[in-house]
C-alpha cells in the first residue's frame, strides 16, 4: 500500500508558495489516492490537473500501481479543515450538532477552539405579549459539531 505520509509531502511541496490548501488525503487499500484541494476563491481544474500530474510524475506505477484522483473540496461539503471557516467567516451556514440539533446562521468570531454562530431565535422577554425574532449568538466548539456547510443562496 503506498505510504499516505510519502502523498502528503508531495502534495505539501505543490502547495508551497500558493493560496491553495489542503483539505483531505485518503488512499484505501487497493491504493485508491482521492486529494481534495481548496482556495478561497475556488479551485480551477487546470491546477487540480497540474497537481495530478505532480503526483503521478513522483509516485513509481511499477513498484505499486495506483489510481488518483484530485479535486475541490466542494462548495456544498461539509468543512474539514480550520481555513475553510475562516474563509466563511462572515457567510450563512449550516451546523448539525452531535446533538442532532441543525442551526443556521451567520459564521461569526472563528477561533482554533470553535466559533459563534450568529442566529435568529424568537425570544420573549418579561413584559412583552409575543416573542420577537432576535439575533442570538451560539458559542461551538468543532467538537461540539458534526459539520458545518457553507449555505448555498440563490
Amino acid at each position: 500500500m503506498i505510504d499516505k505520509t510519502v502523498v502528503n509531502t508531495i502534495v505539501s511541496e505543490w502547495l508551497e508558495g500558493k493560496e491553495y490548501f489542503l483539505t483531505d488525503l485518503s488512499i484505501s487499500t487497493d491504493n485508491r489516492i482521492v486529494v481534495e484541494i481548496d482556495h478561497e476563491e475556488g479551485v480551477w481544474i487546470d491546477d487540480c490537473v497540474a497537481l495530478s500530474r505532480y503526483i503521478e510524475d513522483r509516485l513509481d506505477r511499477d513498484v505499486e500501481d495506483f489510481e488518483l484522483e484530485v479535486g475541490s473540496a466542494g462548495l456544498g461539503q461539509p468543512f474539514k479543515v480550520l481555513k475553510q471557516y475562516q474563509i466563511h467567516e462572515g457567510d450563512d451556514v449550516e451546523v448539525l450538532t452531535r446533538t442532532g440539533k441543525k442551526l443556521r446562521g451567520i459564521l461569526a468570531e472563528v477561533t482554533e477552539q470553535g466559533f459563534t454562530l450568529m442566529t435568529e431565535q424568537k425570544v420573549k422577554h418579561e413584559g412583552d405579549k409575543r416573542p420577537h425574532l432576535e439575533e442570538v449568538p451560539v458559542a461551538l466548539t468543532y467538537e461540539d459539531v458534526k459539520y458545518t456547510k457553507y449555505c448555498i443562496t440563490m
